[in-house]
Protein backbone atom coordinates (compact mmCIF):
# COMPACT_ATOMS: atom_id res chain seq x y z
CA UNK A 1 0.00 0.00 0.00
CA UNK A 2 1.63 3.23 -1.15
CA UNK A 3 1.71 5.69 1.57
CA UNK A 4 0.32 8.70 -0.01
CA UNK A 5 -2.86 6.61 -1.15
CA UNK A 6 -2.84 5.07 2.45
CA UNK A 7 -3.50 8.97 4.13
CA UNK A 8 -5.83 9.55 1.98
CA UNK A 9 -7.88 6.43 2.37
CA UNK A 10 -7.49 7.52 6.42
CA UNK A 11 -9.07 10.67 5.72
CA UNK A 12 -11.81 9.98 4.01
CA UNK A 13 -12.60 6.96 6.71
CA UNK A 14 -12.69 9.52 9.52
CA UNK A 15 -14.29 12.53 7.46
CA UNK A 16 -16.91 9.90 5.54
CA UNK A 17 -16.64 12.50 2.56
CA UNK A 18 -14.32 13.49 -0.06
CA UNK A 19 -14.76 16.96 0.74
CA UNK A 20 -13.57 16.46 4.22
CA UNK A 21 -10.93 14.05 3.23
CA UNK A 22 -9.59 16.97 1.23
CA UNK A 23 -10.01 20.13 3.50
CA UNK A 24 -8.09 17.20 6.20
CA UNK A 25 -5.16 17.00 4.07
CA UNK A 26 -5.26 20.15 2.63
CA UNK A 27 -5.73 19.22 -1.26
CA UNK A 28 -8.25 19.47 -3.87
CA UNK A 29 -11.56 17.07 -4.00
CA UNK A 30 -10.40 15.48 -7.26
CA UNK A 31 -7.04 14.70 -6.33
CA UNK A 32 -8.49 12.65 -3.47
CA UNK A 33 -10.87 11.14 -6.07
CA UNK A 34 -8.03 10.13 -8.00
CA UNK A 35 -6.10 8.85 -5.17
CA UNK A 36 -8.62 6.52 -3.53
CA UNK A 37 -9.52 5.26 -7.70
CA UNK A 38 -5.44 4.35 -7.35
CA UNK A 39 -5.45 2.35 -3.92
CA UNK A 40 -8.36 0.47 -5.02
CA UNK A 41 -6.84 -0.75 -8.20
CA UNK A 42 -3.94 -1.67 -6.35
CA UNK A 43 -5.24 -3.68 -3.83
CA UNK A 44 -7.79 -5.00 -6.53
CA UNK A 45 -10.99 -4.15 -4.07
CA UNK A 46 -13.90 -1.36 -3.03
CA UNK A 47 -12.90 -0.25 -0.30
CA UNK A 48 -15.66 2.42 0.31
CA UNK A 49 -19.63 2.40 -0.49
CA UNK A 50 -20.60 5.74 -2.29
CA UNK A 51 -23.47 6.07 0.18
CA UNK A 52 -26.08 9.51 0.38
CA UNK A 53 -25.03 10.33 3.46
CA UNK A 54 -21.34 9.66 3.25
CA UNK A 55 -18.32 7.04 2.28
CA UNK A 56 -18.79 3.70 4.41
CA UNK A 57 -16.15 1.09 4.61
CA UNK A 58 -16.56 -2.25 2.94
CA UNK A 59 -15.47 -5.26 4.87
CA UNK A 60 -12.33 -4.53 2.76
CA UNK A 61 -12.03 -1.28 3.73
CA UNK A 62 -11.82 -1.74 7.29
CA UNK A 63 -9.28 -4.45 6.88
CA UNK A 64 -7.22 -1.77 5.47
CA UNK A 65 -7.83 0.50 8.41
CA UNK A 66 -5.62 -1.86 10.31
CA UNK A 67 -2.66 -1.74 7.69
CA UNK A 68 -3.32 2.11 7.08
CA UNK A 69 -3.65 3.25 11.06
CA UNK A 70 0.07 0.92 11.24
CA UNK A 71 1.81 2.86 8.20
CA UNK A 72 0.22 6.34 9.67
CA UNK A 73 2.10 5.39 13.11
CA UNK A 74 5.13 4.69 11.97
CA UNK A 75 5.01 7.31 9.45
CA UNK A 76 4.12 9.43 12.51
CA UNK A 77 6.75 8.26 14.83
CA UNK A 78 9.66 9.09 12.13
CA UNK A 79 8.23 12.77 12.31
CA UNK A 80 8.78 13.38 16.19
CA UNK A 81 11.54 11.53 16.28
CA UNK A 82 13.45 13.43 13.62
CA UNK A 83 11.85 16.60 14.83
CA UNK A 84 13.33 15.46 18.26
CA UNK A 85 16.61 15.53 17.55
CA UNK A 86 16.20 18.84 16.07
CA UNK A 87 18.17 21.66 18.31
CA UNK A 88 17.17 24.39 15.96
CA UNK A 89 15.17 27.57 17.83
CA UNK A 90 12.68 27.78 14.60
CA UNK A 91 9.95 26.22 12.67
CA UNK A 92 6.61 25.69 13.34
CA UNK A 93 4.96 24.37 16.74
CA UNK A 94 1.48 23.44 17.12
CA UNK A 95 -0.03 24.52 20.55
CA UNK A 96 -3.58 22.87 21.11
CA UNK A 97 -5.57 24.18 24.29
CA UNK A 98 -9.20 25.64 25.07
CA UNK A 99 -10.07 29.67 24.36
CA UNK A 100 -9.98 30.31 28.01
CA UNK A 101 -6.98 28.80 28.52
CA UNK A 102 -5.50 30.73 25.62
CA UNK A 103 -6.81 33.77 26.86
CA UNK A 104 -6.15 33.80 30.54
CA UNK A 105 -2.38 32.80 29.99
CA UNK A 106 -1.48 31.19 27.05
CA UNK A 107 -1.21 33.83 24.59
CA UNK A 108 0.92 36.01 26.98
CA UNK A 109 3.80 32.83 27.15
CA UNK A 110 3.66 33.26 23.65
CA UNK A 111 4.05 36.72 23.07
CA UNK A 112 7.70 36.53 25.70
CA UNK A 113 8.63 33.49 23.06
CA UNK A 114 8.25 35.68 20.23
CA UNK A 115 10.43 38.21 21.71
CA UNK A 116 12.76 35.62 22.65
CA UNK A 117 12.99 33.18 19.72
CA UNK A 118 11.28 34.76 16.32
CA UNK A 119 11.93 32.39 14.07
CA UNK A 120 9.59 30.19 15.82
CA UNK A 121 6.12 29.92 14.43
CA UNK A 122 2.99 28.87 16.58
CA UNK A 123 -0.09 27.24 14.72
CA UNK A 124 -2.42 27.70 17.57
CA UNK A 125 -5.56 25.72 18.10
CA UNK A 126 -8.17 26.36 20.76
CA UNK A 127 -11.17 23.68 21.21
CA UNK A 128 -12.69 22.13 23.81
CA UNK A 129 -11.91 18.84 22.07
CA UNK A 130 -8.59 16.70 22.88
CA UNK A 131 -6.16 16.79 20.24
CA UNK A 132 -4.35 13.86 19.50
CA UNK A 133 -0.86 14.51 20.09
CA UNK A 134 0.43 10.57 19.08
CA UNK A 135 -1.54 11.74 15.66
CA UNK A 136 0.75 14.89 15.74
CA UNK A 137 -2.72 16.87 15.92
CA UNK A 138 -0.32 19.04 18.31
CA UNK A 139 2.80 19.07 19.18
CA UNK A 140 1.66 20.06 22.53
CA UNK A 141 -1.40 20.87 24.59
CA UNK A 142 -2.70 22.67 27.48
CA UNK A 143 -5.59 20.88 28.55
CA UNK A 144 -7.69 19.95 31.79
CA UNK A 145 -6.81 16.46 32.14
CA UNK A 146 -4.26 14.35 32.63
CA UNK A 147 -2.89 12.02 30.04
CA UNK A 148 -3.07 8.13 31.32
CA UNK A 149 -1.27 7.10 27.62
CA UNK A 150 2.62 6.24 28.67
CA UNK A 151 3.81 7.98 25.18
CA UNK A 152 2.51 11.52 26.66
CA UNK A 153 4.76 12.98 29.31
CA UNK A 154 2.89 15.56 31.47
CA UNK A 155 3.81 18.42 33.75
CA UNK A 156 1.08 19.98 35.85
CA UNK A 157 0.41 23.43 35.74
CA UNK A 158 -1.85 24.86 38.44
CA UNK A 159 -4.81 24.06 39.78
CA UNK A 160 -7.59 26.94 39.71
CA UNK A 161 -11.14 27.80 40.99
CA UNK A 162 -14.47 27.53 39.40
CA UNK A 163 -17.87 29.49 40.73
CA UNK A 164 -20.89 30.59 40.78
CA UNK A 165 -21.63 33.73 38.35
CA UNK A 166 -24.60 36.18 37.13
CA UNK A 167 -24.60 39.94 36.50
CA UNK A 168 -25.84 42.27 38.85
CA UNK A 169 -29.30 43.27 36.24
CA UNK A 170 -30.10 39.32 36.59
CA UNK A 171 -29.54 39.08 40.43
CA UNK A 172 -31.99 42.42 40.40
CA UNK A 173 -34.75 40.53 38.58
CA UNK A 174 -34.44 37.04 39.53
CA UNK A 175 -33.24 37.25 43.17
CA UNK A 176 -30.40 35.20 43.81
CA UNK A 177 -30.98 31.49 44.23
CA UNK A 178 -31.43 29.55 47.37
CA UNK A 179 -29.20 26.58 48.52
CA UNK A 180 -30.39 23.49 48.39
CA UNK A 181 -33.86 24.42 46.01
CA UNK A 182 -31.86 22.92 42.66
CA UNK A 183 -31.67 26.10 41.41
CA UNK A 184 -35.79 26.80 41.21
CA UNK A 185 -36.77 29.87 39.35
CA UNK A 186 -33.35 30.38 37.39
CA UNK A 187 -32.04 30.12 34.10
CA UNK A 188 -28.63 28.42 33.68
CA UNK A 189 -25.73 28.80 31.11
CA UNK A 190 -24.40 25.24 30.58
CA UNK A 191 -22.03 23.50 28.47
CA UNK A 192 -23.02 21.01 25.90
CA UNK A 193 -23.28 17.31 26.93
CA UNK A 194 -20.34 16.17 24.94
CA UNK A 195 -17.96 18.39 26.76
CA UNK A 196 -19.17 18.42 29.77
CA UNK A 197 -21.55 16.05 30.92
CA UNK A 198 -21.73 16.86 34.57
CA UNK A 199 -23.79 20.22 33.80
CA UNK A 200 -26.72 18.28 33.41
CA UNK A 201 -26.96 17.34 36.91
CA UNK A 202 -25.07 19.84 38.26
CA UNK A 203 -22.87 23.38 38.62
CA UNK A 204 -20.65 24.13 41.81
CA UNK A 205 -22.10 21.22 43.10
CA UNK A 206 -25.63 22.28 43.05
CA UNK A 207 -28.40 20.30 41.12
CA UNK A 208 -30.00 21.94 38.27
CA UNK A 209 -32.84 19.87 38.20
CA UNK A 210 -35.19 22.96 39.18
CA UNK A 211 -33.65 25.26 36.95
CA UNK A 212 -33.96 26.37 32.99
CA UNK A 213 -31.54 25.97 31.02
CA UNK A 214 -31.17 28.96 28.49
CA UNK A 215 -27.97 28.45 26.77
CA UNK A 216 -25.54 25.12 25.59
CA UNK A 217 -22.64 26.25 24.39
CA UNK A 218 -19.28 24.13 23.38
CA UNK A 219 -16.64 26.99 24.54
CA UNK A 220 -15.39 28.60 27.81
CA UNK A 221 -15.29 32.45 26.33
CA UNK A 222 -18.76 31.40 25.05
CA UNK A 223 -19.91 30.52 28.31
CA UNK A 224 -18.76 33.14 30.02
CA UNK A 225 -20.12 36.13 27.10
CA UNK A 226 -23.73 34.14 27.80
CA UNK A 227 -23.05 34.88 31.54
CA UNK A 228 -22.03 38.48 30.90
CA UNK A 229 -25.02 39.39 28.63
CA UNK A 230 -27.25 37.91 31.93
CA UNK A 231 -29.01 34.96 29.87
CA UNK A 232 -28.45 33.24 33.36
CA UNK A 233 -26.15 31.70 36.15
CA UNK A 234 -22.94 30.13 34.80
CA UNK A 235 -19.98 28.47 36.40
CA UNK A 236 -16.94 30.34 35.35
CA UNK A 237 -13.37 30.04 36.26
CA UNK A 238 -12.93 32.68 38.97
CA UNK A 239 -9.36 33.75 38.14
CA UNK A 240 -11.64 35.02 34.83
CA UNK A 241 -14.94 36.00 36.57
CA UNK A 242 -13.55 37.85 39.67
CA UNK A 243 -11.99 40.59 36.99
CA UNK A 244 -14.95 41.07 35.15
CA UNK A 245 -16.67 43.90 36.69
CA UNK A 246 -20.01 42.95 34.82
CA UNK A 247 -20.26 39.46 36.71
CA UNK A 248 -21.47 39.02 40.82
CA UNK A 249 -20.25 35.77 42.26
CA UNK A 250 -22.52 33.52 43.80
CA UNK A 251 -22.20 31.31 47.34
CA UNK A 252 -18.54 32.45 47.50
CA UNK A 253 -17.97 29.41 49.53
CA UNK A 254 -19.44 27.12 46.79
CA UNK A 255 -16.09 26.34 45.15
CA UNK A 256 -15.42 23.80 42.11
CA UNK A 257 -11.31 22.58 41.10
CA UNK A 258 -9.82 22.05 38.56
CA UNK A 259 -6.32 21.23 37.41
CA UNK A 260 -4.05 22.44 34.18
CA UNK A 261 -1.59 20.15 32.38
CA UNK A 262 1.16 20.59 30.05
CA UNK A 263 1.54 17.80 27.66
CA UNK A 264 3.75 16.66 25.00
CA UNK A 265 5.10 13.32 23.13
CA UNK A 266 7.87 11.69 24.81
CA UNK A 267 9.40 11.96 21.39
CA UNK A 268 9.22 15.68 21.32
CA UNK A 269 11.32 16.24 24.66
CA UNK A 270 14.17 16.53 22.98
CA UNK A 271 12.79 19.29 19.99
CA UNK A 272 14.46 22.80 21.37
CA UNK A 273 11.75 24.50 19.56
CA UNK A 274 8.91 22.14 21.51
CA UNK A 275 10.79 22.68 24.27
CA UNK A 276 11.00 26.17 24.70
CA UNK A 277 7.38 26.51 23.74
CA UNK A 278 7.02 24.33 27.09
CA UNK A 279 9.13 26.31 29.43
CA UNK A 280 7.54 29.46 28.40
CA UNK A 281 4.53 28.34 29.36
CA UNK A 282 5.97 26.87 32.36
CA UNK A 283 6.93 30.22 33.56
CA UNK A 284 3.90 31.54 33.68
CA UNK A 285 3.57 29.87 36.56
CA UNK A 286 5.61 30.17 39.96
CA UNK A 287 7.51 26.86 40.96
CA UNK A 288 5.52 24.36 42.76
Amino acid sequence: MDWDNARVFLAIYRAGTLRGAAAALLIDQATVGRRLAALEASLGARLFLRTPSGYVATPAGELALTAAELMEQAADQLQREMQGIDNRLSGIVRVATTDTMASSFVIAALRRLHVMHPEIRIVLSTTTQISSLTRREADLAVRTLRPTSPDLISRHLTRRDMGLYATAGYLRERGEPQQGTALAGHDIVIYQSTIAPRHREKICGEPVANARVAMEVNSGMMLIEATRAGIGIGELPCHMADLDPQLVRIWPERVEHYDTWLVMHSDLSRSARVRAVADAIIDTFPPQ
